[in-house]
């Protein structure tokens, strides 16, 4: 239930708070006062698109709060926790800014999540019934998804089974086609493949041969070189001549150790330095041998260097066809051998489709006609509901009806078109409502749709905006009988411009104009029993002080208190 709704500097309303209660609140006031201000801070808080125009002029930005009361079951804590919101005492506080410079934000418990969780939040609590509302039920889908929501979760699980059995059946019959009828780009595709892997195959790759081919071509291209440049170092760490031994690396540091060892007791640093020479002696020894070794070992064959070279241009031909390197053609070949088993079993994968498309149409068949037959059933039983309520809305002669008609074959939504038909008098034949019905008599066709859909809606708040449009005199007693009927299960909430729905009221609001010859303002105020009876007055005679008038809104204020009693 929405407890509370604060309002900063949206259009003409500077400040306001409402502290909404259980039942009906009414929501009333002059033309051009702001009542429509107050609809759209509800549709802000419910995640609706934010217009900059809304923000009041001269004010940097406008700002909407509410708090919604949770029940413990609510779906919306596990919602709300998952945003990282928090529920206090069962509370939820709401917010929405919208600046003057387009920016929005929308912050639910402390903690800013984006417009569309905002809305996903709120569509579990909320849902406004307005005239827009009126005019969408107009289109044949609209009907058809109101006759669906009538029928409520029992039937909306039969529906969505539907659905997802529809688009399913509609890939499988797609991925069908594509086989069949690229059979012979397939055929080419495979031809492909298969001469690539049998170059590959030929060639009998290794992994990382290009690198190790490289490695070897490089050194067998650079033998002499490398042969001269290992022997050179060699010879300086440990010369083969006799003058020149002594005077090689080897030499040397023999040289330098010598000339510490005789000092070497009579200091611990210096033996650890003469000790530190001896070792990079052994290393010496080791490094010499091994450049010996590599020397004698190093080959320059250049039959081995030829056949390396053509190695390398073949495989250069499969790099530039099938990958950068030996490794990704290896991979490519992987991939193709794969895809190749996969156009191979081209009769498999068919006959697997077809099976697949048989059991899928079979599945549809049997939820279509279950969805018809639910349909059927619901159409009769909206059609006597609608009609019941137009009988109450000084409308005793209309008939409603639900037509349900079979489609000439299966569609994304069941096998039927919805329409709603409607006829004023007796004997008259029902038409489509959109061509059957005047305005007046339109309004109260939808306002009797929406009394009897909302009972489907499983939110516990409810919002009306001035659905009672071109209603009047005793058909609008009628409406707030309805409204006020409806208000003892839900919170329902209505902006209304009509005294004999105001006076069914638990709570009044007036949106107040106010001027101070050059800014022009309205605030909400919460009506007393004499703030009501001025109000009705004013909306009965446009006199909030004529006799006449007040006691006409006793009246109906009396007419909706044996009402709530009965």
């Amino acid at each position: 239930m929405l407890e509370e709704l604060t309002i900063d500097s949206l259009g003409v309303i500077d400040a306001a708070c409402l502290e909404l209660g259980g039942g009906l609140n009414v929501v009333t006031g002059e033309t051009g006062a702001g009542k429509t201000m107050v609809v759209t801070a509800l549709g802000l808080l419910l995640g609706e698109r934010a217009d900059t125009s809304v923000v009041r002029e001269g004010a940097s930005r406008a700002r909407v709060q509410g708090t919604l009361r949770l029940s413990a079951g609510s779906k919306v804590r596990a919602l709300a926790a998952e945003t990282g919101a928090d529920v206090e005492d069962g509370s939820l506080i709401l917010s929405r800014i919208v600046s003057s410079s387009g920016r929005a934000k929308a912050v639910a418990g402390g903690a800013g999540i984006p417009v569309g969780t905002l809305a996903k939040l709120c569509s579990e609590l909320v849902v406004i019934h307005g005239q827009s509302d009126q005019q969408l039920l107009l289109a044949p889908a609209h009907q058809r998804q109101a006759l669906d929501a009538f029928g409520g979760k029992p039937h909306l699980t039969v529906l969505d089974s539907y659905c997802q059995t529809f688009h399913e059946l509609r890939t499988v019959s797609a991925d069908l086609a594509a086989v069949q009828s690229r059979g012979r780009e397939r055929a080419q595709e495979a031809d492909l493949l298969r001469l690539g892997l049998t170059e590959i195959r030929a060639a009998d790759l290794q992994p990382d041969e290009d690198e190790k081919l490289r490695a070897e071509e490089l050194r067998l291209g650079n033998a002499d070189s490398l042969r001269r440049a290992a022997d050179d170092a060699r010879c300086a760490l440990s010369a083969d001549e006799p003058d020149v031994a002594g005077h090689d690396a080897l030499g040397l540091v023999a040289a330098a150790r010598k000339s510490l060892e005789s000092q070497r007791d009579n200091d611990p640093k210096l033996a650890q330095l003469c000790d530190d020479l001896a070792a990079a002696s052994y290393a010496l020894v080791d490094v010499a041998a091994d450049l010996a070794s590599y020397v004698s070992n190093l080959d320059s064959d250049p039959q081995r260097l030829a056949w390396v070279q053509d190695r390398r241009a073949a495989l250069a031909v499969l790099t530039r066809k099938y990958g950068d390197t030996v490794t990704e053609v290896l991979d490519w070949a992987d991939t193709a051998s794969a895809r190749l088993l996969e156009l191979g079993d081209d009769d498999t994968l068919v006959a697997g489709l077809r099976a697949r498309r048989d059991d899928l149409c079979a599945q549809l068949a049997d939820l279509g006609r279950e969805l018809s037959r639910r349909r059927r059933e619901l159409a009769v039983e909206l059609s006597r509901r609608v009609t019941d309520e137009l009988t109450r809305l000084a409308m005793p002669d209309a008939d409603f009806r639900v037509e349900v008609t079979a489609l000439t074959e299966p569609g994304a939504h069941g096998l039927d078109d919805v329409a709603f038909l409607f006829a004023a008098h007796p004997g008259s034949q029902p038409r489509p409502i959109q061509k059957g019905a005047s305005g007046g008599e339109l309004s109260r066709v939808m306002l009797a749709l929406e009394v009897c859909l909302a009972g489907t809606q499983p939110v516990p708040t409810m919002i009306f905006d001035e659905i009672d449009a071109g209603v009047g005199g005793k058909a609008a007693v009628e409406v707030g009988r309805r409204l006020a009927r409806l208000a003892r299960n839900v919170q329902v909430i209505v902006v209304t411009h009509l005294p004999q729905v105001a006076a069914f009221a638990d709570q009044h609001y007036a949106v107040v104009k106010s001027s101070d010859g050059s800014v022009t303002s309205s605030g909400v105020t919460r009506l007393d029993d004499e703030g009501r009876r001025r109000e009705l007055s004013r909306m009965l005679a446009g006199l909030e002080d004529s006799d006449s008038a007040l006691a006409h809104a006793d009246e109906l204020v009396d007419l909706a208190r044996i009402e709530r009693c009965s």
